[in-house]
Parts: structure tokens; C-alpha cells; sequence
């Protein structure tokens, strides 16, 4: 492959879309990789990021989304794991954990909708699923981060302990804080905490008639903290045991730390999964946010992109509620290089821009906002020179620089070359630097190269009028309301409009005559001649634009009147063959409920096997039957038919009347329950009989009956309700 420079990068302000994307990552290491994304240079590898955006596009407007891959980093972590002697703390094991279980989850999604995700699911096949992190973490670690105390006998036993000694100290806590309440040696408050640890809160005129630590004092001093004599042995032996408790939870962590070393690797692989997850997901929400698609890709040389936006110029004219006007522009080997004129401000460098930005976009992994029905290739070089780079650091004027890069154009151009050249020709004397562009054009031209190119030249409109698959385009001007139309029209040069842009800028008319009075008689005929005819084109041009969006509409309705009856023909295919399956099935199911009942009433064992042995030999011959050989001549294919044909009207008949008998079935049953619900409503309950409340399943006595109020003893409790919420079930004895 060839190359795509720094300079074009800066040129088509791709960072700039980078950024935009970058916005849309959920993580940080989703945004360095979508920022560090590059035109990518092997096209196997190209077409495949292609392929997985674009699936995962496709899956915002599909019921199956993918699920949510948020995920938070664990680098530091991963680090860890390389320390000896180290070991991670609950949260740091707990973040393992929500990373392998997104991993598995996603891979389990992948797995079960292969066909609908096929890139996404091949992507996925190299990365090794497991529950051994999860199942080895969650052993000893709880959903609230802190060690289970089934982690080990030990610090099971030393939990215990420690719920004794607290229990111990609240009793006697309780017990000194009640007395010296009751003696009214403490404040208000009664109590506080200091260092983790009740304190009575004492009136200071009583310190010496409490026994025990001073802890503190309140800041007026109104208070002292002091500890109860009698807690302080509990305490002490306490921060033993929490000591212990601590010594043995690190223990564990080191022991699992060490258990989870050995997947460090597998982490490692799940962490920059995701964060390739996280880029195809931005890059797939940027595409939904600009309409974006991805185009047909083809091997011959040529681009077709039909109803083009610039990315940048779209997003930022929608903010402000502007319309972004789309191009359409095609290259190929009748057109191999285009030369668009037409007045300053009318478009012609944002179109250039627009068809080299999204050539780059597509060549990055990114989707591109153009029609569905476009196309393009992938070149190996895409070459720029756009915009007034003149250099002050290395002295160089616009003209030298504009050289050096024509320079770099000769040398790496050409028949896999995109090239994008914005004024050419400009920064020189008009007459020898629209000759020298010309020989640049003329060279390019003979390298197979493709390429846009804006001017204002006359010499290079002429010479691509000469030149057979070098063609001329023109952005439209409107010379009633002076404002430029920024529509592309291929087949034809375009005037500059230079007097009519100076008028609408609001230049004297006086001083626009005497300018025209300078410029040669020919020119000024020239120019109208060209103005002439583009206003011809434009009213050409509208009728067809409508001719070709009637067109369209039609060819679209078509596609979907189509696209409907197959789906309509799907589904009555499997509700015929989901009808037939449960025939089949309620079938057997009879016969199978038929002989076991059989047996439940003879017990015998010889006639329950040849019942059923009989009746699989049946189903057995009416398999083999329903399922004959396929017939290969003509008389006996013409037979089959006719025999399908019988039997799908047969089928048809017992269809309907099995529908009849089962709504004769649900009217029967509806009549029955009428008379239940009636028979329900009728009955008097009475006290000390057996009720329930409807469709529940613990039962009660009635122990007090008030008007339609009933109050129901369920042996633990006693309740009132409504006697019509009841339902009975037996009768006082």
C-alpha cells in the first residue's frame, strides 16, 4: 500500500472527527483507541472494522441490541497482579469481576444470534470464555465488597467471637448507662461515639463518681466522654480479635490474588476486547448520529458517492437549524479527474473537502453519511493540497510551498492515487503558473491518477475541455438574488461571477464599470455566454432532479410492496407448519395418556410395552408413508402434486372442524363457569366454617360475621375483608 501523510490528515481535518467520536466512548480507553485510530493500510483487515461498525449499526434499529460493554479500567489492577507478594483489595477483585462477566455475557449474546451478528460473533471466537475468575472471587468475596466469612474456618470462628465481645459490650454499656441516668450524673445526650466506641457523655461535677477512661471533652467543656470501667476489658480484648480478623482477611486476599495471577493474561485479552467494543460502539453511535452507511466497496477504480455531506459542515449546520445542501460526484475511468470552477464562496472547496474527508473516513473504519447505493474503491494513496501553507519558520512563500508539494504529488502519484488540489495553479504570475498547472495536470493525467482539482484558470477549464477523461464542473450561482446555489454540475466550466460577487459584497457600480471596461471585449462575452447557459442548465436540471426522486419513490415502493409479500408468505409457511407440529403433538400425546392409563389400572407390565410397541410400529409405517421417496420423473412429480393438493383441502376441512368443536368446548365451559361464579355468590358462609381467600392457598376459620364484613382467623394472625373476596372450603362440624 502506498501512503496517506500527516499533512492530508490536518488538510481534511480528520482529528477533528476523531474528536467528535472520541465524545461518544463510555470509557477512557475506548477514547485513546478511537483517537489513535489511522487510515488503515491492509485492506482484508480494512473491510473487516468496516464490517463490524456497520454491525453494530444495525443493531440499534434490530429488537436484539447488543448488551451494555460499559466496563471500568483495570490496569492498575492487571499491574498489580505482576507484584510479588502482592495482593488486590475486595474492590479491586469486585472490578474483575464486572469485567469477566461483561465479557461472558457479551460473548454468550454473540454466541446465541450468530447469524444476525456474524462479525461481531467471529470477532469474538479468538477471546476464551470462563466462569473460573467469577466462581473463585464471589467463593470469597460478597456483591459489598468485603471477605465472606466462609472464606475460611477461621475467620468464621473469629467473626463469632467478635459478635460476642460487641454483644457483651453493648450489655454493659446498657447496664452502667441506665444506672448513671437514673443517678443523673450524664448530660442530656446520654451517650456519643469517639473512635468507633460508645462513651457516656457525664456532667463534669460527677468525673470522680464514674469509674473509667477520659476520652474527650464536648468544646465548651460542658461534657466529658469518659469509657465505663467495666466495657474496657471487652474493648481491649476486641481490637485483639479485629487485629486477628485483619491479619486473616489479608491472608485470604494473598491467597486469592495468587489464585488469579495465572489469568492475568485472559485479563488482559477481556480488557482490550471491551475497549475495541467501546470504539466499534462510538464509531457506530457517530454513524446513527449522521446518517451514516457504509457504501458498496468495489475492486475497479471508481467512486460514486451519491447525496454526500461533510460530516463537520452537517453537524455543526443542524445545530444551528441551517440546511446542509448534499453533493453528488462520481469518479471513474471515462471521468478520471474533475475541474470545478465557479465564484469564491460557492462551495467548491468544501466539496473537494467533503469527497476527500469521507474517502479517509472509509479508509479509517468509519461509516460515511451518503446514500445507501453509493460506491467506492480503496487507494492506496491519498494526496492534498488545500488552502494558503505558507510557511514563515522555513521562509517559504505560498507559490514555494505549493511546489514542494507538487513535488511530493509527482513522486507518489499513480493509478491507485487520490489527489485534491484547491486553487491550482494560484500563488504566481496567472499566465506561467496556469502553464506550469497545466503540465502538473497533464502528467497527472497520464498516470491513470484520479483527482479533484478547484480553479479559477481559463487555460485549465480549456485543457480539461481537451484532454478525453479529464471533465469540467461548475457550482451553481443564482444571478437574480446573487447568492451561490453550492450545487455541483458535471459537464461544464463556470464562471467566476467575479463583477456579480463584488456587487453583492457591495462594491460601487461605478467602479465595477470601469473595471469591466479594462478587461477584453471577448473575455466579457465569454463570461456571459457561460452565465447564459448555466442558468439553461439549472431549469434542466430541476426537472431532472424530480424526474429522478419520482423515479426513486417508485422504485422504493416497489421494493417494499415486495419485501412485504414475502414476509406475509414466511408466516403463514410457519404457522402451517407450527399448526401441524401441534396436531401431531396432542396425537401423541392422547395415545401415550391413553395406555398409561391402561396400565395405572391393570398393572400390567407386558401389555403397557406391546400397547406401546405397537403403537410406535404404526407411527413408525405412517412416517414412512407421510415421508416416501422424492419422485423423479415427471408423471409421478405431477402425481405428488396432486396428492399434496388433496391433501391440503382435507386438512383445510378438519381445520374448521376442529375450530367449531372447540368453540362449542368454550362456550360449554363459559356456561359452566357462569354457574359456579353464581352458585359462589348465592352460598352463606357461616361462623367457625373453613374459608380461603380466591386463588389463595392458605386457609382459615371465621370467627365474627358483620353484615358483608367477615373476620377470618388464620391461626397466627386475624384479619377482616369482604365475604365476596372468600372462597369455601369446608363446612363447621
Amino acid at each position: 500500500m502506498g501512503k496517506i501523510s500527516k499533512k492530508t490528515l490536518i488538510d481534511l481535518e480528520f482529528n477533528s472527527v476523531l474528536e467528535r467520536v472520541s465524545d461518544l466512548c463510555i470509557s477512557n480507553l475506548g477514547k485513546i483507541k478511537v483517537l489513535d485510530i489511522e487510515p488503515i493500510t491492509n485492506t482484508t483487515h480494512l473491510l473487516k472494522e468496516l464490517n463490524l461498525v456497520n454491525e453494530y449499526l444495525s443493531s440499534f434499529a434490530n429488537d436484539n441490541r447488543l448488551p451494555s460493554h460499559h466496563f471500568e479500567e483495570i490496569t492498575s489492577e492487571i499491574h498489580a497482579l505482576n507484584i510479588e507478594n502482592n495482593y488486590l483489595n475486595p474492590a479491586a477483585f469486585l472490578k474483575l469481576v464486572t469485567v469477566s462477566n461483561t465479557v461472558n455475557e457479551t460473548l454468550r449474546f454473540l454466541k446465541k444470534l450468530n447469524k444476525i451478528y456474524v462479525y461481531l460473533h467471529a470477532d469474538s471466537t479468538t477471546i476464551e470464555y470462563t466462569q473460573d475468575i467469577v466462581n473463585k472471587i464471589e467463593k470469597k468475596i460478597s456483591n459489598f465488597g468485603e471477605v465472606e466469612s466462609s472464606a475460611s474456618p477461621m475467620l468464621r470462628q473469629l467473626r463469632k467471637e467478635i459478635a460476642v465481645v460487641r454483644a457483651s459490650i453493648g450489655q454493659s454499656f446498657t447496664k452502667v448507662l441506665s444506672r448513671y441516668s437514673a443517678a443523673g450524673y450524664l448530660d442530656d445526650i446520654r451517650e456519643s461515639i469517639i473512635d468507633n466506641q460508645r462513651v457516656l457523655a457525664v456532667i463534669p461535677m460527677h468525673r470522680k463518681k464514674i469509674k473509667g477512661s477520659l476520652l474527650g471533652t464536648s468544646k465548651t467543656g460542658s461534657i466529658i466522654y469518659i469509657e465505663p470501667e467495666s466495657t474496657r476489658r471487652f474493648t481491649r480484648e476486641l481490637q485483639n480479635l479485629l487485629f486477628d480478623e485483619k491479619q486473616e482477611v489479608i491472608r485470604i486476599l494473598k491467597g486469592l490474588t495468587d489464585e488469579i495471577r495465572e489469568y492475568q493474561p485472559l485479563l488482559i485479552q477481556y480488557q482490550e476486547y471491551l475497549a475495541q467494543l467501546d470504539s466499534l460502539g462510538a464509531r457506530a453511535k457517530y454513524g446513527h448520529r449522521i446518517n451514516a452507511c457504509l457504501p458498496k466497496i468495489v475492486t475497479e477504480k471508481e467512486i460514486y458517492f451519491k447525496d454526500a455531506f461533510h460530516p463537520i459542515l452537517l453537524e455543526n449546520n443542524k445545530a444551528k437549524n441551517i440546511e446542509t445542501i448534499s453533493q453528488t460526484l462520481e469518479l471513474n475511468k471515462e471521468q478520471q479527474i474533475i475541474v470545478i470552477s465557479g465564484p469564491n464562496a460557492g462551495g467548491k472547496s468544501i466539496t473537494l473537502k467533503t469527497i476527500g474527508l469521507l474517502q479517509l473516513m472509509l479508509q479509517s473504519g468509519l461509516l460515511i453519511p451518503v446514500h445507501e447505493r453509493s460506491k467506492t474503491c480503496i487507494f492506496s494513496s491519498i494526496l492534498t493540497d488545500i488552502g494558503d501553507n505558507q510557511s514563515i519558520e522555513n521562509q517559504l512563500s505560498t507559490y514555494s510551498y505549493r511546489l514542494k508539494n507538487m513535488r511530493d504529488f509527482l513522486r507518489y502519484c499513480d493509478k491507485n492515487t487520490l489527489f485534491l488540489i484547491d486553487e491550482f495553479g494560484t500563488g504566481s504570475d496567472p499566465e506561467l503558473g496556469g502553464a506550469l498547472a497545466e503540465v502538473f495536470l497533464e502528467e497527472f493525467y497520464e498516470k491513470k491518477a484520479f483527482g479533484i482539482i478547484t480553479t479559477h484558470y481559463a487555460n485549465l477549464k480549456v485543457l480539461a475541455n481537451e484532454l478525453e477523461n479529464v471533465v469540467n464542473a461548475n457550482m451553481q450561482f443564482d444571478e437574480i438574488s446573487l447568492q451561490p446555489l453550492f450545487k455541483l454540475f458535471i459537464g461544464q466550466a463556470g464562471s467566476s461571477f467575479t463583477f456579480e460577487v463584488a456587487q453583492k459584497n457591495g462594491i460601487p457600480f461605478r467602479l465595477i464599470n470601469r473595471a469591466k471596461k479594462k478587461v477584453e471585449g471577448e473575455k466579457i462575452r465569454l463570461d456571459k455566454t457561460i452565465s447564459k447557459l448555466q442558468k439553461e442548465r439549472n431549469k434542466l436540471q430541476k426537472t431532472t432532479e424530480n424526474l429522478e426522486k419520482e423515479k426513486e419513490k417508485a422504485a422504493e415502493h416497489t421494493d417494499s410492496l415486495s419485501s412485504k409479500q414475502d414476509k406475509i408468505q414466511e408466516k403463514l409457511e410457519s404457522f402451517q407448519e407450527l399448526y401441524d407440529s401441534n396436531q401431531k403433538m396432542l396425537s401423541m400425546g392422547r395415545k401415550i395418556n391413553e395406555i398409561s392409563n391402561r396400565y395405572f389400572q391393570t398393572s400390567n407390565k407386558k401389555e403397557l410395552f406391546a400397547s406401546f410397541f405397537k403403537w410406535i410400529t404404526i407411527e413408525k409405517s405412517k412416517y414412512a408413508k407421510n415421508t416416501p421417496e422424492k419422485p423423479t420423473s415427471k408423471p409421478a412429480k405431477k402425481r405428488l402434486k396432486e396428492v399434496e393438493k388433496k391433501k391440503k383441502e382435507a386438512l383445510k376441512n378438519t381445520e374448521s372442524e376442529i375450530l367449531e368443536k372447540v368453540a362449542i368446548v368454550r362456550e360449554q365451559q363459559a356456561e359452566k363457569a357462569k354457574k359456579l361464579a353464581k352458585e359462589k355468590a348465592d352460598f352463606v358462609f357461616k361462623i367457625k366454617d373453613k374459608v380461603r381467600f380466591i386463588d389463595g392457598k392458605a386457609c382459615g376459620i371465621i370467627e365474627k360475621i358483620e353484615k358483608t364484613n367477615a373476620f377470618i382467623n388464620f391461626g397466627v394472625f386475624t384479619t377482616k375483608t369482604k365475604m365476596s373476596n372468600l372462597e369455601f372450603v369446608e363446612k363447621t362440624r
